[in-house]
């Protein structure tokens, strides 16, 4: 009988944000780059509706990514209770 190891299951941090259609991608692959940091599922495209899934411990590096990336002239708005 092969015996496995359990590996603990962590839970992610869901952020949701809202920005303008042309910047998704932008947005996804920049956030995305930062390996483990957080993937990126875009809930409505015509809105511009984004869900971060954030790793245990990254949620201060997103949350100064995205103010870095506001204080570059792309739009991004935490969504606090909906949008």
């Amino acid at each position: 009988m092969r015996k496995t190891s359990k590996v603990p299951r962590v839970k992610s941090t869901r952020l949701r944000i809202k920005t303008i259609r042309r910047e998704i991608n932008y947005l996804r692959t920049t956030i995305e780059s930062y390996d483990g940091m957080a993937l990126v599922r875009t809930i409505d495209p015509m809105q511009a509706l984004l869900e971060l899934f954030v790793a245990p411990g990254c949620e201060e590096l997103v949350l100064g990514l995205l103010s870095g990336l506001r204080g570059e002239g792309v739009p991004v708005q935490i969504c606090e209770d909906g949008c």
